[in-house]
C-alpha cells in the first residue's frame, strides 16, 4: 500500500449528512484494506456518528457543512477527523440519569482509547474546529478453517 493515503468529503450540516458521513469513512476503509464487517470498521462507525452528529447538533446553525478528513500513514496510522466552522470547542457535560444527550465526546474518548488510540481537539484557521481521532492500524488476519493449525506444519 502506499506511503500515506488520504480521503475527504464535505456535507451540509444536515441529520442526513450523519449516514452519509459513515458510509463513506468504511467504503473509504473497505477500499484501503478495512473489511466494513469487521468490529474495527463497526468501532469506527461509532465514532463518526458520533463526530459527524456533534457537528451538526451542536454547531447551532453557524457551520453550514463540515468536512470528513481521512489520512491513512505508512500502514501504520489511522487519522479521521470532523471539521466544522463554529468556534466553540466540545465539552463534556454531566451526565445526568435522564439526559438524552452530552454523552458523545466520552464514548468517542472511550472508543479511541480503547484501540489504543487518542483523541484531538485543535482549533482551525478560520476559526472553527477539528475533532480528530488517531488509531494503530491493524488489519484483521485472515481466519483459520475449521480443523486447521494457525501455524505452519514442521518438518
Amino acid at each position: 500500500m502506499a506511503d500515506h493515503l488520504e480521503a475527504s468529503v464535505t456535507l451540509p450540516s444536515d441529520p442526513a449528512s450523519v449516514s452519509a458521513a459513515r458510509s463513506y469513512v468504511v467504503g473509504t476503509l473497505a477500499e484501503w484494506g478495512l473489511p466494513a464487517d469487521t468490529e474495527t470498521a463497526d468501532t469506527v462507525r461509532l465514532i463518526v456518528s458520533e463526530l459527524a452528529t456533534n457537528a451538526v447538533q451542536h454547531t447551532f446553525g453557524q457551520s453550514p457543512t463540515f468536512t470528513v478528513d481521512i489520512a491513512l500513514h505508512h500502514d501504520e496510522q489511522l487519522r479521521i477527523g470532523v471539521t466544522d466552522s463554529h468556534p466553540r470547542f466540545p465539552k463534556r457535560l454531566p451526565a445526568a440519569v435522564q439526559q438524552d444527550n452530552g454523552r458523545g465526546m466520552v464514548i468517542i474518548r472511550w472508543l479511541t482509547a480503547e484501540c489504543g488510540g487518542r483523541l484531538r481537539v485543535r482549533p482551525t484557521s478560520e476559526g472553527g474546529k477539528t475533532v480528530s481521532i488517531e488509531l494503530p492500524w491493524c488489519l484483521p488476519t485472515a481466519p483459520v478453517p475449521a480443523g486447521q493449525s494457525p501455524e505452519p506444519p514442521t518438518a
